[in-house]
């Protein structure tokens, strides 16, 4: 009995002892800072396939091999390096006729032959040249350019600067706020990361097409990319000596 109300008594005496902890820690200031910087891409990553149908999967692909050799051959003249060709997917998958929806009731769905989708991810640092490379893989065979991406290779080191200037947006919000409870800045107590905003990607999709020495490239555009970094940021609060 006595160790049952000694043991209520502690229970009852935490939210005491805690409250009191509370009481006793350190006031402090916690803020959000920015910082963002702006970096030229050197790299661009092109995912390029074939897709092909026939009545039966044999022959949709033979067909596809067909075409996709062509394509690969394609990127080897254009000076692609075998390290920076991938095939990010293939997939054979039979095609259905599920008819118009003007009968009287439910249609069994008919097989009407197969496709074939063979998908290759490239990357290339040739970033003036993507137009070319892009028009030599439709012209080589490829009927499906799924994405064309951007990238800054040294992007950590790009970020470097922008860290800086996130935890400098941090220190300044944060000594506006102790400025105005009549505090200063103490010792700092945390600081975590978070980098946002992804580079939008551009999507393109093209159709085979028959090309002559006059035609012009397609134009494509890299632009830049802006980096952003948010910190969370926590300093200890100093108060100010009463004069």
């Amino acid at each position: 009995m006595r160790r049952a109300l000694a043991l209520a008594i502690a229970l009852a005496a935490l939210p005491l002892a805690a409250h009191a902890e509370s009481e006793r820690r350190e006031p402090s200031v916690s803020v959000v800072g920015e910082g963002s910087v702006s970096a030229a891409p050197d790299l661009a990553m092109v995912t390029s396939g074939v897709v092909s149908r026939a009545p039966t999967a044999a022959a949709a692909l033979k067909a596809n091999a067909a075409a996709m050799t062509k394509v690969m051959a394609a990127l080897k003249d254009a000076g692609v390096e075998d390290r920076d060709i991938a095939t990010s997917g293939l997939s054979v998958q039979p095609q259905y006729d599920y008819g118009d929806g003007s009968g009287s009731g439910p249609r069994t769905p008919k097989l009407v032959g197969y496709e074939v989708r063979n998908v290759v991810t490239v990357r290339s640092r040739a970033l003036d040249e993507i137009g070319e490379l892009i028009d030599s893989l439709v012209t080589a065979g490829s009927n499906q350019i799924e994405n064309l991406s951007f990238e800054v290779s040294d992007r950590s080191e790009k970020l470097d600067g922008a860290r800086r200037e996130a935890m400098a947006d941090a220190r300044r919000k944060a000594e506006i706020y102790a400025a105005g409870v009549g505090a200063s800045l103490g010792a700092p107590l945390a600081v975590s990361e978070q980098e946002v905003g992804e580079p939008e990607q551009i999507r393109v999709f093209a159709a085979r097409k028959t090309m002559d020495a006059a035609a012009q490239a397609t134009p494509i555009a890299r632009g830049e990319q802006e980096l952003r970094v948010r910190v969370n940021a926590r300093w200890a609060l100093s108060p100010n000596e009463q004069r």
